[in-house]
């Protein structure tokens, strides 16, 4: 009985040493790599001023509330998988990496201009 308390004891003690050491690997991420990275730096630069533009065009009425709307979640959809890469990497996107997300931003730049 008292080995049977003392394994469970050893078992949450362990899970909280681990909660704490995976609480803890972001903050040495954001401190090295993290997102002033000039790689993730441009990209999330660049979705800031297509953030931007969308609305803008907004706005000026040079497009719908719908298509803002849409524009925007590809947008969002483009910042969520440059997360995705740069938490695979450790805090990081690489060249290929920005290359992809760089090709995605195209697409929504191009689809802003044509709804004018």
């Amino acid at each position: 009985m008292m080995f049977a308390k003392l394994g469970k004891l050893a078992v949450v003690a362990c899970a909280s040493a681990l909660v704490g050491v995976s609480a803890t690997a972001p903050a040495a991420h954001a401190e090295g790599w993290g997102e002033s990275h000039p790689r993730r730096e441009e990209v999330n630069d660049r979705l800031a001023h297509e953030n931007h533009r969308i609305d803008q065009e907004r706005r000026d009425g040079e497009i719908s509330r719908g298509e803002a709307r849409r524009l925007h979640r590809e947008d969002h959809q483009i910042r969520n998988e440059e997360r995705r890469m740069a938490s695979r990497d450790g805090g990081h996107i690489t060249r290929f990496d920005q290359h992809v997300l760089n090709r995605q931003e195209n697409a929504v730049s191009h689809q802003i201009n044509r709804a004018r």
